[in-house]
């Protein structure tokens, strides 16, 4: 249950957001995978790199390239604060765009160590994207939602399985990492501060 109301003032909360992220980044849009052509040949290779473990990428999962982000059909009926949560975890990424530049981001996304199976700087980026997630879950939805082992799960399916291209297959690591987020979670909330400083 959402500890906070899907509408403040008439107006969804992920559409405020969604100002707030065409503020920071002019360029941004939010375009349906099924009318992108990239998305449809990504979906193609995807599929062919995992022996067909990421079958859900055109209907599943929110993709972000440059300032667009790639939403599913599903997008549309999503309920708000889960298109919220979204929203916060792609906006870790197009931060990370800026702060590393597009070369740079697509070479840590795709090379080290490698490709599939042992890549570090994938997971890299995604332990900062789903770091962002658990706490905005925290933030909207109470610590007991962080906590869910239904989250954690999907969370550490996301560098374990094919889906990311098994980008961190260690269980073991990938539950001490989100027991570290909620352990800054609670020191947080010790502190009555909110979380990190945005960024600049």
């Amino acid at each position: 249950m959402s500890i906070v109301s899907e509408e403040t003032s008439g107006t969804p909360l992920s559409d405020r957001f969604i100002a707030e992220l065409q503020t920071e980044f002019p360029h941004f849009r939010i375009v349906r995978k099924r009318d992108s052509v990239l998305s449809r040949a990504i979906d193609v290779v995807l599929k062919i790199l995992t022996f067909g473990a990421q079958r859900a990428f055109m209907t599943h999962y929110h993709t972000v390239l440059w300032d667009t982000l790639y939403v599913p059909d599903r997008w549309a009926s999503t309920p708000d604060v889960a298109r919220l949560i979204t929203l916060h975890h792609e906006r870790v990424h197009l931060r990370q765009r800026r702060r590393y530049g597009d070369a740079v981001m697509t070479f840590l996304y795709l090379v080290p160590f490698f490709p599939l199976g042992l890549a570090y700087g994938r997971a890299r980026i995604e332990w900062e994207a789903y770091a962002e997630t658990i706490r905005v879950t925290a933030r909207y939805r109470g610590s007991d939602a962080a906590r869910d082992p239904a989250l954690r799960s999907h969370v550490v399916a996301q560098f374990t399985s094919g889906s990311y291209g098994w980008m961190w297959p260690f269980r073991k690591q990938v539950d001490r990492w989100y027991d570290a987020v909620l352990t800054e979670l609670d020191e947080t909330k010790a502190k009555g501060t909110t979380g990190p400083a945005p960024e600049a």
